[in-house]
């Protein structure tokens, strides 16, 4: 009897110990699932754990990168604790701060700017007779080459040299009107409107208008040339044969160019089959919302820290002004990015809704830009394709050098900048133009990063990036021009006097 039942117990351990690849019967599939009433081995402590090489997750050697959903997530309630610790103290030091009636806007301000902004697109009506007076002569031009006596070269000479003749006219046509355009309005928000914001509103809209008159003559100069020379080397695009030269030269034509999201007339544009209110609805839901936080962020938030730091810019206190720029940065990226997204998400999807625009991308992923240069080619979409197709590929194909063509785009854009900031603020003090000046040694920079091979020259570009833009550019621009205005018409002046 015990001979028995040691035989029995010895196989008990043998079907215990029959190795790592026993498995329960719920282990297994279906089809491989053994008979009913068999016993299954079970599982011992010999199993291979470390079956082949492999390595850290986080590693470079990593065959697939991991996610970081849950850093993404960890980094975002930082951010919202660190932001509402601010907003704690932000009430405990100051109160509430927004009120409705305390903004310094007069009624002079409101007036001139509604005529303004009724006057600037008359410009627009110029620029289309102007147009219309040079699709006559062109219409001309190309009767007198068709005619029965024509003679090649003689005549060819001679209408080559009157289309030149006439460009000239029609250039410096268009470039009074467009000029006079912008002058006014700039003399008018400096010497004449108080109120910043709505300087820059009148002020935007001038720039816009001015671009838009800039693009349609110089795209209409080409069409025309193309009507007159079919044989010559430029070939238009195939979009172009639903409205050939000079059938685009419209009241309508132009109308759709003046209110569509873009800053580079075509005679066509792809165009969507209808219009979606709810969406429309949305966008505008969201801009409107958008704006008043920008608003209670402003009043509330970065005012009191520009107030704070004039005395620290007066005296020249350079840690303290560091530290005032490291806790403006903050906010103004905030305020920033609020303002981006209601301006090229949602005003622009809306605008580009209702008048059935196609071409819905006004930006790319920018915030990934792994140099600075890839920056100002995806974040503002509508600019750089004016400035690419107006200013840097002229120049190009004029026979200049892409650094050169860069350069002068920089230069133009400066220029606007400080036309865009320094008028409304009724300070020109050069801080726009120079910030736009150092984007090219920055660019030059970060470029090879972007070339390098492997994600280590990307990470390092997008660092310096996000540095540049947040602690160095915004926040300094706007400590300077807060105290240029300060200086002028607030408690600077006023300390100076006292």
């Amino acid at each position: 009897m015990a001979d028995l039942t040691a035989m029995q117990s010895m196989i008990e351990f043998e079907n215990y110990t029959a190795g790592p690849s026993a498995t329960t019967t719920k282990d297994l599939p279906n089809e491989q699932a053994p008979a009913k009433g068999k016993t299954q081995p079970k599982y011992t402590h010999v199993a291979a754990v470390h079956p082949r090489q492999r390595t850290s997750c986080l590693s470079h050697d990593s065959e697939q990168s991991p996610s970081f959903l849950g850093f993404r997530n960890l980094m975002v309630i930082v951010l919202v604790v660190m932001n509402l610790r601010l907003v704690v103290e932000n009430f405990m030091k100051y109160g509430v701060l927004i009120c409705i009636r305390c903004h310094d806007y007069r009624r002079i301000d409101v007036l001139l700017s509604t005529v303004l902004y009724a006057l600037v697109p008359c410009h627009l009506f110029v620029a289309y007779i102007i147009e219309l007076g040079a699709a006559q002569h062109a219409k001309g031009a190309l009767g007198r080459l068709k005619r029965s006596d024509y003679h090649p070269n003689d005549d060819l000479f001679q209408e080559s040299r009157s289309f030149q003749a006439t460009w000239s006219t029609i250039a410096w046509a268009h470039g009074i009107n467009a000029t006079f355009c912008l002058l006014v309005t700039t003399y008018v928000v400096y010497y004449h409107i108080h109120h910043p914001l709505i300087g820059s509103i009148c002020q935007v809209h001038a720039i816009v208008v001015w671009l838009k008159i800039c693009s349609y003559a110089f795209t209409n100069r080409d069409l025309r040339h193309a009507y007159l020379n079919p044989s010559s080397a430029t070939a238009l695009p195939e979009l172009y044969s639903q409205c050939p030269y000079p059938r685009n030269v419209t009241i309508s034509n132009l109308a759709y160019f003046w209110w569509a999201p873009t800053l580079v007339y075509q005679p066509v544009y792809p165009r969507s089959p209808s219009i979606r209110w709810l969406f429309v609805a949305k966008r505008l839901a969201e801009c409107f919302a958008l704006s008043m936080f920008i608003w209670l962020a402003s009043a509330q938030y970065a005012a009191p820290v520009l107030r704070n730091s004039l005395d620290k810019i007066k005296t020249l206190d350079v840690a303290s002004i560091i530290e005032r720029l490291m806790k403006l940065s903050t906010i103004s990226l905030i305020i920033w990015l609020a303002g981006f997204f209601a301006i090229f998400q949602s005003a622009l999807n809306a605008l580009a809704e209702v008048m059935h625009f196609g071409d819905r991308e006004f930006y790319t992923d920018w915030w990934n830009s792994p140099s600075v240069g890839n920056y100002w080619r995806t974040w503002n979409k509508p600019v750089y394709h004016f400035m690419r197709r107006h200013i840097y590929s002229p120049l190009v194909g004029r026979g200049y050098s892409s650094r050169f063509a860069s350069t002068m785009v920089f230069v133009f854009s400066g220029l606007l900048h400080e036309l865009l900031v320094g008028i409304p603020t009724h300070n020109i003090i050069g801080v726009a133009f120079i910030g736009m000046m150092v984007q090219l040694p920055m660019i030059h920079l970060t470029a090879p990063l972007e070339k390098m091979q492997g994600i280590n020259g990307r990470v390092i570009g997008n660092c310096i990036f996000w540095i540049s833009f947040c602690l160095v550019g915004q926040p300094l621009a706007a400590l300077m021009y807060f105290f240029a205005w300060q200086a002028k018409y607030g408690s600077v002046s006023r300390l100076e006097k006292g």
